[in-house]
């Protein structure tokens, strides 16, 4: 029961932490997007929880910050996005770790989530915006996901001491 307790309040933790740090610094994108620094808590949490307590972690603090910020038709989308990314992250960290090391898995494992994030926008915003549109944003995205990898690397690093 304490064991459930303290991956649920972790879990909760981590949900606002990335609804925060996606709220916190926000830079418009063309396609009324944004870019934010919540991806590097998402993969700080994908990297210390399960991947369902991650995925729940990630999808309902993102799917919270879009709602908080008005972006409502994003919320759903960015559940799902932000969520799977969680459980790629941690699932490609658990194998790789095992044959290349902590700091290569979690590069490695990192950026397959980031590459997953937009690859998500880029279907969602070329159906809601058509796909010319949506192009735009790939390399917007993509620079929030190196982002997101360098930061959730140092995070990890910091607090895991």
């Amino acid at each position: 029961m304490e064991n459930k307790t303290i991956k649920l309040v972790t879990s909760s933790l981590m949900a606002a932490l990335i609804c925060i740090a996606t709220m916190i610094i926000k830079i418009p994108l063309p396609t009324k997007g944004y870019l934010n620094l919540g991806d590097c808590i998402i993969l700080f949490s994908a990297w210390t929880l399960s991947p369902m307590y991650g995925f729940l972690a990630a999808g309902i603090g993102s799917a919270l910050a879009d709602l908080f910020s008005g972006y409502v038709v994003y919320a759903p989308v960015t559940f799902v996005i932000k969520g799977f990314m969680a459980v790629i992250a941690c699932y490609c960290f658990k194998i790789l770790n095992k044959k290349i090391g902590k700091l290569s898995s979690r590069i490695i494992s990192g950026s397959i989530a980031e590459i997953e994030m937009v690859l998500g926008y880029f279907l969602f915003e070329g159906i809601l915006y058509g796909f010319g549109a949506s192009v735009v944003n790939i390399f917007a995205n993509g620079i929030q996901g190196i982002f997101g990898v360098v930061i959730g690397i140092i995070l990890f690093k910091m607090l895991k001491k």
